[in-house]
């Protein structure tokens, strides 16, 4: 959800690289014009690389949120701004803010292991073998479908719905809804069933079915479970990522053009 707030302080400016060649070229002349900060110490974040990187710094500071800029020096970019070495300090205070929140997903193993993971995207669940998987689906501890019977499913925020969520025919989301997207993967049995919108406010709990003979994984953006048996994912409303745009390139607008996109 893109909100107003006062203009994000830029007296101290941290960097971060991906670690490409571009990237760190960049890196260097930036840091020579602007100064660099400790991470810690920094006002607003700078990432310069793709998307992973973006998702890889919003997870490195979750505990600690700070305002993130990314400039595109990667290749898809979607959550990225253009790359300008001038001006950076005026552009970061005209910036406009976006406010998502993450996914919290507890997965329990089959050896009885229950582990916690944060997703900025999407939680997904994966068959690990030949065998499609076979899940039970609950919202807020009612069955709201018996079996599906499907390479996996996926729960995704609307940050997250352009991505794997897109491609596995899931709905895009304007980034202030309060809604999930129930997306399952290549389903074979309910044939018809596409998935569903959820109010960001419910618990989905996906129990895998046959576990022994059909191991699924779960993985919460780029952190993977292997061979669980239930999986709980739930909207993180504690917790509030920042992401900043220039004026006319929000999140917002971009989710708007993808969905008139073909």
């Amino acid at each position: 959800m893109s909100v107003v707030t006062p203009a994000v302080r830029t007296q101290t400016i941290a960097f971060l690289s991906s670690g490409a060649k571009e990237a760190n070229e960049a890196l260097e002349r930036l840091k020579a014009l602007y100064g660099d900060s400790p991470l810690d110490e920094a006002d607003v974040i700078v990432a310069l690389g793709g998307d992973g990187l973006m998702l890889q710094t919003l997870h490195k500071t979750i505990k600690s949120p700070k305002p993130i800029f990314g400039m595109n020096r990667g290749s898809v970019g979607f959550l990225m701004n253009d790359y300008w070495e001038v001006g950076l300090r005026e552009r970061l205070r005209a910036a406009l803010p976006a406010i998502i929140h993450p996914l919290i997903m507890r997965a329990r193993d089959v050896h009885g292991a229950e582990t916690t993971a944060r997703a900025i995207n999407e939680v997904s669940m994966l068959r690990q073998t030949y065998q499609a998987a076979k899940l039970r689906i609950e919202i807020d501890g009612k069955t709201q479908l018996g079996e599906l019977i499907a390479d996996g499913i996926l729960v995704a925020t609307p940050a997250g719905s352009t991505a794997y969520n897109l491609s596995a025919n899931g709905p895009i989301m304007p980034l202030g809804v309060p809604l999930m997207a129930l997306t399952p993967l290549s389903p074979f049995r309910p044939r018809r069933w596409r998935g569903a919108l959820l109010r960001d406010s419910q618990r989905v709990t996906i129990e895998v079915m046959e576990a022994d003979k059909r191991p699924v994984a779960a993985a919460a953006d780029h952190f993977e479970i292997r061979r669980v048996v239930e999986v709980d994912v739930t909207m993180d409303k504690a917790t509030s990522l920042i992401l900043l745009h220039d004026p006319g390139h929000s999140l917002d607008e971009r989710i708007l053009g993808e969905q008139f996109r073909y």
